[in-house]
């Protein structure tokens, strides 16, 4: 998606540790009118599916979810990072450990909201190595639930994460592949497919 990849050759911070500082659009200030794009070009390449629901991750994931399932008319799921006291019943939950972070999480979701009907649309913001992804997978099949698609922001086509995705048979489209950048020149490269 061009306009994203001109915002992240725009405002994107390349930084060591193959880190891609984007949180003055993408996951900390947020520019609606690009997420608002992103939902459109979400709804253009998962038109097909039979999509009752979007899945993502706190909390990078939520804004960017919000936006697209209002071109699916769905409601929004998102996995909890912590178990909270308003969370009551039983759960489906799964460990994750987050690139960024460099840390693992124990993430949830309240079985009230995902169900052996559902056919699910999972959003987030980066793909780096798949571990995020993995769990929400997890999470679905634990509810007997129906992965349609899996629709990123931003893949760092260099690491292994797509392809792990990607051989696991998912519908995997992300908006902006990066294909290298090196942080000694703040050069980013996209890859042309994407």
């Amino acid at each position: 998606m061009k306009l994203l990849e001109d915002m992240i050759r725009e405002k994107g911070i390349v930084k060591e540790g193959n880190v891609l500082k984007v949180d003055s659009f993408l996951n900390h200030r947020m520019d609606i009118k690009l997420f608002n794009e992103m939902g459109k070009e979400f709804k253009r390449l998962f038109a097909d599916k039979n999509i009752n629901k979007i899945l993502t991750i706190e909390a990078s994931g939520i804004g960017i979810a919000c936006i697209a399932a209002q071109y699916f008319d769905v409601p929004v799921v998102f996995a909890k990072k912590a178990q909270s006291i308003n969370i009551d019943g039983d759960v489906y939950s799964t460990s994750i450990t987050s690139f960024t972070h460099k840390r693992e999480y124990q993430v949830i979701v309240s079985k009230k909201y995902l169900s052996g009907e559902d056919h699910i649309l999972i959003i987030d913001d980066f793909l780096a190595n798949g571990c995020a992804l993995e769990g929400l997978i997890k999470l679905v099949h634990d509810a007997g639930a129906t992965v349609e698609g899996i629709g990123i922001a931003v893949e760092k086509g260099f690491q292994n994460g797509g392809k792990i995705i990607r051989d696991m048979g998912m519908n995997l489209h992300s908006l902006a592949i990066v294909e290298s950048m090196d942080a000694s020149t703040g050069e980013i490269v996209f890859r042309e497919d994407a």
